[in-house]
């Protein structure tokens, strides 16, 4: 799995989907088409669940929701790990939720 692939801003792109774009030609355009930013928010979504079966079904819905043309994952409150900008309020209350 030598191919170049590129990663996010914060996130380095993990082997599992890696392998999932490299794949899926048309996937993996569409993944070199969007922006750093935006592939950082899709590994930033797939890597954050901590249950194998979801990873997986995530790494799965990267593939299809970027070839039906969807540029971020949906539903997703963003990367908590960017340090380049502050969290929004937003942000900041869905993981206040999460700890609880």
């Amino acid at each position: 799995m030598g191919e170049k692939i590129s990663s996010g801003t914060v996130h380095r792109m993990p082997n599992d989907l890696k392998k999932a774009l490299l794949a899926d030609k048309k996937a993996l355009e569409k993944w070199e088409g969007i922006t750093p930013l935006a592939r950082n928010e899709w590994i930033c979504w797939t890597t954050y669940v901590k249950q194998q079966q979801i990873r997986d079904e995530h790494v799965a819905r990267v593939v299809s929701e970027l070839k039906e043309g969807m540029k971020r994952p949906c539903c997703w409150y963003g990367c908590p790990h960017r340090k380049d900008k502050p969290l929004s309020p937003s942000v900041k209350f869905i993981l206040s939720r999460k700890k609880n």
